[in-house]
């Protein structure tokens, strides 16, 4: 199933769900007229079908496999174009002051 189609399925399975409907509306236009989709749609897409319960839903209707090729294009989208933070490089010096680990190592010898 490719991204479009996994959209318009959760447009269909959303008919009691206006704010997820109105948001995967969205995005199935942008992808019917050939418009790049931002990940933050689909990030607000997945956010809100989950808040409703939609996503545990779809998995209890339509079985683990037909489930996975429903949200899988999503999130590969998202995974694929979402930017990448990386929260363990620093490029600051620690403070000895700061951590009391390292006043009796810092500086080093």
């Amino acid at each position: 199933m490719d991204l479009k189609d996994a959209v318009l399925m959760m447009k269909i399975e959303s008919a009691d769900h206006p704010t997820v409907a109105s948001a995967a509306q969205t995005v199935y236009d942008r992808l019917a007229d050939g418009e790049s989709v931002d990940y933050r749609l689909l990030d607000e897409l997945i956010g809100e079908a989950s808040g409703k319960g939609l996503l545990r839903a779809l998995r209890a209707k339509h079985g683990p496999v037909a489930y996975e090729a429903i949200i899988g294009p999503v999130l590969t989208e998202i995974g694929r174009s979402k930017p990448i933070r990386s929260q363990r490089y620093t490029d600051t010096v620690p403070d000895p002051e700061a951590d009391p680990l390292l006043v009796s190592t810092w500086p080093p010898r």
